[in-house]
């Protein structure tokens, strides 16, 4: 059954503006791309898995939290586009400011927001796998063109960032997410095995 366009208002295009506000400076790590491309590539996956505005409008502001002044920076997002914008919006965040996300371990800090994800609600599940969907996608076009090197810009050990984003699909087919999402993933999860010489079958079983 075909479901209802959704018609995105102003509110869509006063969160585009704020994103590109926020996160003016920052670039994808590693790179010279405008951090606000990840942000619009997320909105967009969240709109092809059936997400609303106030959805989309989450996919772009998900990372305001921890990169752009933590809690106080959740109060403003909540004022200007809602309560459900801004709960799902801290439910994409594994850190609620930048210091501490330095400071954490990095499986540590990912195995807490895994069990996090174990037990969220759908939007936040959404949105959240739309970032991985569109993170590992990047990940995957960075080791075809630079090789399996280029994942030390990350603080995680390549195998853990493997396995980072394979449980993040496993709880995503779990929770039967939309195809829009655990699709891609999936065909992610499994490139970046190979690129790390390891079995792509161990992530197929779905």
């Amino acid at each position: 059954m075909t479901q209802q366009p959704v018609i995105l208002s102003d509110r869509f295009v006063n969160a585009i503006d704020y994103a590109m506000v926020i996160h003016a400076t920052q670039v994808r790590k590693g790179t010279s791309v405008p951090y606000l491309a990840h942000l619009i590539g997320v909105a967009s996956l969240v709109l092809e898995a059936g997400g609303d505005e106030d959805l989309s409008i989450a996919g772009l502001l998900h990372d305001a939290v921890e990169d752009c002044g933590g809690l106080p920076r959740l109060a403003d997002v909540r004022q200007r586009f809602g309560d459900r914008v801004a709960t799902v919006v801290l439910g994409c965040s594994d850190a609620t400011d930048a210091q501490s996300k330095k400071q954490q371990d990095y499986w540590e800090r990912k195995r807490s927001y895994l069990d996090h994800l174990r037990s969220a609600d759908p939007d936040v599940l959404l949105v959240s796998l739309a970032d991985k969907v569109h993170n590992a996608r990047s990940i995957v076009t960075d080791i075809e063109r630079y090789g399996i090197e280029v994942l030390s810009k990350f603080n995680g050990s390549p195998q853990q960032i493997l396995d980072y984003y394979r449980e993040c699909l496993e709880i995503g087919l779990d929770a039967g997410a939309h195809e829009a999402l655990t699709t891609p993933l999936l065909n992610s999860v499994k490139d970046i095995s190979r690129g790390l010489g390891a079995d792509p079958g161990d992530s197929t079983d779905t």
